[in-house]
């Protein structure tokens, strides 16, 4: 095993869609930490949907062992990162378990919203960072413009930027050169008290509870007792070992190192991303710094299908929750669906890849109530409170204002899309508080927009208006107070609580009638007519009529006195309002799913 100096921990980080998971594989390929004939496209994407969508969800470590000119051996820990930004709360943590990033940018398409972010995320970090200029062979690259934009944008001179190809592997030895050097060795002394940040885990059926680490000081061997530090939690070291990329068993990981451990803490309330995991026998006098809890910014309601499967659901999503610490959740019921949970997510692509996750791995068919951001509630008697849930909202005489969160987005647009872009902005109540030219092409837009506007469409459109062109980055800005009232959806009098939202009073005719339409295209005609309403409290803002289905009583007569037929008709009209009066509309499970998945 190398000596610390011969470490390095390094990730990737770039905008979505820049080459991250293809230039890994050509390292790995370089490197030789995998065969030939076991390599495959997006070898460290290890999911079906990372693969099926072309994106990375998770972070994934692998450990390369690298020979210089000088046929000295060194180890290389390299972590993928996502790009998008649902999913930055992963690169944060990345970035924690390493000393040097390789910033990615695309030669075509040039610094996009997320290679700003994640750069600046890297920099307050301290790391130090290598740009790679990637898909240099595209005829379309423009190298020069790139390079401009690295000085103007991120202050990094031109001179430090790497031309390459991960498709091709042209500059992978330059890349690997740059490592060596650029990126300092691993602070921490062997001998010290063992210290470990544990910046991801996963659940093994068979194994419990399996921790990623990053060693910062001393090692960890099996038989081992460990101490987590802020869960207050012990136990014993099953097996240690490192990625290439599969777990690979060791007999020991040191410091500088990046592996796993394996325990006999089976239950996964018991290990926490961003604990420290010391010596029980020698522990450590301090926790490492850990992570900032991160802040859902999306709830939805999940609910089984089946409500048989409610506990399944449960256990499934504890699971998840220890891979993506992300993910929040509590106990919800529904009259309309029964049991479920109340669930917290960064953004609306984490809660489609989360619910794909439970339809996947679990095998359950989930249906989710309609997407809502926190709002916080401020009372006439001088106190406040913060939901999530439309239906927790109070009584209108008892509110003094509501507050909406905002974020800041910054947008990287083409120029010629600018009015278009703003119109966008403008519609969904937001307002641009600067702009700034990037190059003769490109200008970048920094807008203030309620979060509640941008969850639905906001990102698809503005990829239309710029023709695919257009990229997002955003961060949670302050709460500021809005004319909101709750929506409600009324069928047959009997309001329908998981379509209940929050909305402004201007949007609320607009929103109500559009729901309306659906359900009735939706809804199964019962033997009456069934009125389908949306309310602002007292006030019915949009109605739709489903007509009754009609039974031909008058079939039976074949002729004879017009009287007949008449008799017929009034004796079902009387039980038609006689059974409007004690009917009730049963609303299947099939429309609750297609008007809500209609609905995000």
């Amino acid at each position: 095993m190398p000596a610390i100096e011969r470490i390095r921990n390094f990730c990737i980080i770039a905008h979505i869609d820049h080459g991250k998971t293809t230039l890994s594989d050509r390292l790995l390929e370089y490197t030789h930490t995998l065969q030939q004939r076991e390599m495959q496209e997006q070898v460290l994407d290890s999911m079906d949907l990372e693969r099926e969508r072309g994106i990375t969800i998770k972070c994934h470590p692998v450990t390369m062992r690298y020979r210089d000119r000088m046929e000295a051996e060194w180890l290389l820990n390299l972590i993928d990162t996502p790009g998008h930004v649902d999913f930055s709360y992963e690169v944060s943590r990345s970035l924690a378990a390493c000393e040097g990033a390789l910033l990615l940018v695309d030669a075509a398409q040039g610094i996009e919203a997320q290679t700003v972010a994640n750069a600046q995320l890297a920099m307050r970090q301290g790391l130090v960072i290598i740009p790679v200029l990637n898909k240099i062979d595209l005829p379309h690259a423009r190298p020069e413009l790139v390079l401009q934009q690295l000085e103007d944008i991120l202050a990094i001179p031109r001179e430090e930027a790497i031309p390459a190809s991960a498709k091709s592997g042209q500059g992978v030895p330059e890349i690997f050169e740059a490592i060596l050097s650029r990126i300092p060795a691993p602070k921490g002394a062997e001998d010290a008290p063992a210290k470990g940040l544990i910046f991801d885990s996963v659940f093994s059926a068979y194994q419990g509870a399996i921790c990623h680490v990053r060693v910062f000081s001393g090692s960890f061997r099996a038989g081992d007792e460990i101490w987590l530090m802020r869960t207050q939690q012990h136990g014993v070291l099953k097996e240690v070992g490192l990625f290439s990329p599969q777990m690979r068993k060791a007999e020991r990981i040191a410091a500088g190192q990046v592996g796993y451990l394996v325990s006999n803490l089976k239950r996964v309330s018991d290990v926490k991303i961003g604990d420290t995991v010391t010596l029980l026998r020698e522990p450590a006098a301090q926790a490492l710094e850990g992570y900032r809890e991160v802040r859902p910014m999306v709830f939805s309601g999940l609910y089984p299908l089946d409500t048989s499967q409610y506990p399944k659901l449960q256990a499934a999503l504890e699971r998840l929750q220890l891979n993506d610490a992300a993910l929040v959740f509590q106990l919800e019921s529904s009259s309309a669906l029964g049991f479920g949970f109340r669930c917290g997510f960064l953004g609306l692509l984490h809660m489609e890849i989360i619910q794909e996750r439970l339809r996947r791995e679990y095998e359950l068919d989930v249906i989710s109530s309609y997407p809502a951001v926190v709002y916080r509630i401020f009372l006439t008697d001088g106190s406040h409170l913060e939901i999530e849930n439309p239906m927790a909202l109070p009584e209108p005489s008892s509110i003094a204002s509501i507050h909406e969160p905002t974020i800041t987005a910054t947008l990287h647009i083409p120029n010629d899309a600018i009015g278009d872009v703003l119109s966008l902005v403008a519609e969904k109540r937001g307002a641009c508080r600067r702009t700034e030219t990037v190059d003769a092409q490109r200008v970048m837009l920094v807008c203030s927009l309620p979060l509640s506007e941008i969850l639905v469409d906001f990102n698809d459109r503005l990829k239309s208006l710029t023709r695919g062109y257009g990229s997002m980055d955003y961060e949670l800005g302050d709460y500021i107070p809005a004319d909101l009232v709750r929506l409600d959806i009324l069928v047959n009098g009997e309001p329908i609580e998981p379509f209940a939202s929050i909305v402004h009073r201007d949007r609320a005719v607009a929103r109500g009638r559009e729901l309306c339409e659906k359900l009735k295209e939706l809804l199964p005609k019962q033997l009456f007519k069934i009125a389908i309403q949306a309310a602002v409290g007292s006030n019915v803002v949009a109605r739709e009529t489903l007509g009754a289905l009609r039974k031909d009583v008058t079939a039976k007569c074949y002729g004879g006195d017009i009287t007949r037929k008449r008799k017929l008709l009034e004796k079902q009209k009387e039980g038609k309002k006689r059974m409007k009066q004690i009917g009730k509309v049963s609303i299947p499970q099939d429309a609750f799913l297609k008007i809500l998945k209609s609905s995000t």
